[in-house]
């Protein structure tokens, strides 16, 4: 047995890689503090119906669970944090006005949601609660632009879409919840034959609605084509409303328009947005409004936000250029421990000779040495291995 050998879609993070993610985590993290975002800290594992709740019921297929060993009760260890950070919100803070609050922790899930994604995402978002307006869903979509320009990817755009326009549709049309299921997998797909196929007997005006919804992505000049196309209903007014308004707000951002992305459709309730950047062929942020997701807790609050995997970020992002450590020869002698403390205090990384060392110091990272010359310990750079 190779007992090394971890789960498929399972890695491990070596020292660059590490270094990265850790800078990383620490400057969007204070830069969603700077914005107001108060940190909060939701646990690995939880009873499997808290994980499952409201917006978790999407999760279904992607959460491992376990039996508790001291309640004997099924538990689950989170595939997402956005739920828990709901629960949060609504059961424990109980806040009355705003509450903005952001995380960043390592998720698990039981299939991969690609090929090629990790089965452990470390997961990092901002969630605002208590606001039902625009404003918030435009303070956040800003806030995720802040996020990828602070990593050094940039966004090269931000797609905007609108539950409500597929609700309203559906509603128009009648679909039963298996048809309306199978009609969303079409839309994700752009499946245009399968779609039409499902929508044989929808009247003409909504079949032609929902067929259109795969086609109407881009520039602004898309949201005049749907209100050519989709039925004359107050429900996709509303929606086209949203969207145009936000827009009109996010002007100095890279927006445009996909109104058939409804991932997330189960707990999103209104603008729905993804944002792409660096050589990312896919969405880098995923983010929406799901104003009934604390509901299942007890208390319904208005709520938007995004979260993006930081290990995906982080594969756009350039190793940091992070300083070498210095390495500190002659352990006992005077002055040995003062100097490496001073050191330590001005920012260095000091790594200590050990006795019978078997390696190179350059692979341990040192680029300097600290040794004692004239009666004085000073910095000189590593020779030699």
């Amino acid at each position: 047995m190779l007992r090394w050998v971890l789960p498929e879609n399972i890695q491990d993070a070596l020292p660059a890689e590490a270094a990265k993610l850790e800078d990383l985590r620490r400057r969007l993290l204070d830069a969603f503090r700077s914005n107001g975002y108060q940190l909060v800290a939701p646990p690995l594992l939880e009873y499997l119906e808290s994980l499952l709740t409201g917006a978790g019921q999407d999760l279904q297929l992607k959460t491992l669970k376990l039996v508790d060993q001291l309640s004997g009760r099924t538990m689950g260890v989170r595939a997402d944090i956005t739920t828990q950070v709901a629960r949060i919100d609504a059961h424990l803070l109980n806040r009355r006005g705003v509450a903005r609050l952001c995380y960043c922790g390592t998720v698990a899930h039981a299939v991969p949601s690609s090929l090629t994604a990790t089965r452990e995402p470390l997961q990092l978002g901002a969630e605002l609660y208590g606001h039902a307006g625009l404003e918030a869903d435009a303070e956040v979509i800003r806030l995720l632009a802040e996020t990828l320009g602070i990593a050094g990817v940039g966004t090269s755009r931000i797609d905007l879409g609108h539950v409500g326009l597929f609700r309203a549709l559906s509603r128009m049309a009648g679909l039963a919840a298996d048809r309306e299921e199978a009609v969303f997998d079409c839309l994700q797909a752009k499946d245009l034959p399968g779609l039409r196929d499902l929508l044989r007997e929808v009247p003409d005006g909504i079949r032609a609605g929902l067929v259109a919804l795969p086609a109407l992505y881009g520039a602004a000049d898309v949201l005049d084509k749907a209100r050519a196309v989709l039925p004359d209903d107050s429900e996709i007014h509303a929606a086209l409303d949203d969207l145009e308004q936000l827009a009109a707000v996010l002007a100095d951002l890279p927006v445009s328009f996909d109104l058939a992305d409804l991932r997330g459709y189960h707990y999103h309730s209104g603008v729905v947005f993804a944002a792409y950047g660096g050589s990312s062929p896919v969405a880098l942020a995923l983010g929406g409004r799901y104003d009934s997701v604390g509901r299942a807790f007890g208390r319904g609050r208005p709520a938007t936000g995004f979260s993006l995997d930081l290990r995906e970020l982080a594969a756009q992002v350039a190793d940091p250029s992070m300083p070498g450590s210095i390495l500190a020869s002659g352990a006992g002698m005077e002055g040995f421990h003062e100097a490496v403390a001073r050191l330590r205090e001005a920012g260095e990384n000091v790594v200590v000779e050990l006795p019978g060392h078997d390696g190179t110091w350059h692979e341990a990272g040192c680029d300097r040495h600290l040794v004692l010359r004239g009666g004085a310990w000073q910095v000189e750079p590593l020779q030699g291995e």
